[in-house]
């Protein structure tokens, strides 16, 4: 009974909505949940993204286990990725435990960080083939150990932004390996990087849990919509118009990150106006004793 107790339908909604756009794109968990739990629901940032971090990985668990069942993982790249993103995940973790509880002002620049997040991201979302044909033919990758070496690099940029915004282990990274490796196919890249956020995601999460940044009745509320969700949008994900899906996600990226920036913005400035108004204050003061 005490369980029934802390459901909320309105959490449990966003998690079916997110679930679902995750299971027809491969797209969206963190770059729509983390945005929806801070501008909708007013989430502490640093919470929010802390809880969204296990979402994605229990989500992301089951798509890896489909694409596993189907021998669409790239073993090889996901332990390359992982040699980069776990290591750049421990010290970013250790890094923010170290700093303690984060002042308004950090926690609106953090904010600003994400945001640019979401435009990296939802750039990517509408430029995916013209980004990917131009590193081909610009940025060719010559040798297999320069692969490897770069992917190595990739894991551990996507290790940090992921650690500190849970954003770029989706478009961001299926994006820059389809560069790295244009002779896979497509699915294969796509089950290699929902394999690798699984881990990636589940040891930054659990980081954030020690840290203090899980709010667990807020993340059992969201599995208990996405679950389904996922499960739904990767049945019917065949049959969704992909195009339209895409530039939609694209807009709602571009418009999270612009909303964002705003909250981030004004919480900045509050910040930063009560110490202008000291400064102000003790200026006559000292020229008085004088």
């Amino acid at each position: 009974m005490a369980l029934f107790q802390h459901l909320d339908g309105l959490h449990a909604i966003a998690g079916l909505l997110v679930g679902l756009l995750v299971g027809l794109t491969g797209v969206g968990g963190g770059s729509l949940m983390t945005p929806l739990l801070v501008l909708m629901f007013g989430v502490n940032p640093t919470t929010a993204v802390g809880t969204d971090l296990l979402y994605a990985s229990a989500t992301k668990m089951v798509g890896s286990g489909v694409h596993g069942w189907r021998a669409t993982v790239d073993w090889r790249i996901m332990q390359r990725l992982a040699l980069g993103s776990i290591p750049a995940a421990l010290f970013t973790l250790l890094v923010l435990s170290r700093v303690g509880q984060l002042s308004s002002a950090t926690q609106g620049k953090m904010m600003i960080g994400l945001s640019v997040m979401l435009v990296i991201t939802s750039a990517t979302v509408f430029f995916q083939k013209k980004l990917i044909a131009y590193g081909m033919h610009h940025h060719p990758i010559r040798t297999a150990q320069q692969a490897a070496l770069a992917t190595i690099a990739l894991g551990a940029v996507i290790g940090l932004a992921v650690s500190l915004t849970s954003v770029g282990a989706g478009a961001i990274g299926v994006t820059a390996l389809l560069m790295l490796y244009p002779n896979q196919p497509v699915a294969r890249i796509v089950g290699t990087d929902i394999a690798h956020a699984v881990p990636l995601t589940l040891v930054a999460g659990m980081g954030h849990w020690i840290i203090g940044d899980v709010d667990g009745a807020l993340l059992a509320n969201l599995l208990i919509g996405s679950v389904p969700g996922v499960i739904v949008g990767s049945l019917i994900s065949s049959r969704a118009p992909d195009r339209v899906l895409r530039v939609l996600l694209g807009m709602v990226l571009a418009v999270s990150a612009w909303q964002l920036y705003l909250k981030a913005s004004k919480a900045v400035a509050a910040k930063d106006k009560p110490a202008a108004s000291a400064a102000a204050s003790a200026a006559p003061a000292t020229a008085t004793s004088r």
